[in-house]
């Protein structure tokens, strides 16, 4: 049986657009969602975080948790805290994950993890993955410009994500 899929690409152009990007997605998710982001080193993963956590209103600064594997950030509102995982020095798959114990956060929490592929799709059917991906310079540009510039990928896999349409993010 097929897994229900919804697809939007976007381009984003700043950090800031990335930051503001995450707090657009923000308004999306629910707790128990999972979203997944896969990009190169300096993508924009943790920024895209920081826009989720100020879309969520949650409490503390979002940055990268590589040296501790996962930060919890209780909402400020009421609403879900954020999970952020970085699971990049993680080489054990779902094994090692679950030390982290995400599988009891998930339900009342939006649990973001950073270098998660191969690693937490198992969590569950439902998950956002968020693929970053450099625009290469042409020319006319100058470095900075494309420096900062991004394409986007935000593939809803699963149920939850089958009637969200995701270039509104």
């Amino acid at each position: 049986m097929d897994t229900p899929h919804t697809q939007a690409t976007l381009e984003v152009d700043s950090p800031e657009r990335m930051q503001e990007l995450g707090r657009r997605l923000a308004g999306l998710l629910r707790p128990g969602d999972l979203v997944m982001l896969t990009g190169e080193l300096g993508a924009g993963k943790t920024t895209l975080t920081r826009g989720l956590g100020e879309g969520l209103e949650v409490r503390g600064a979002v940055t990268s948790p590589t040296f501790v594997i996962a930060r919890v950030h209780p909402s400020l509102v009421g609403g879900p805290a954020l999970v952020h995982v970085d699971a990049y020095r993680l080489g054990g798959g779902l094994d090692e994950m679950e030390d982290l114990d995400l599988d009891v956060s998930l339900p009342d929490s939006v649990v973001v993890v950073e270098w998660g592929d191969g690693k937490v799709e198992d969590l569950t059917d439902d998950r956002l993955h968020v693929l970053i991906h450099r625009v290469v310079g042409t020319a006319g540009d100058t470095e900075d410009a494309a420096d900062d510039r991004r394409t986007v990928v935000l593939n809803g896999i699963g149920a939850r994500w089958a009637a969200e349409d995701l270039a509104l993010a």
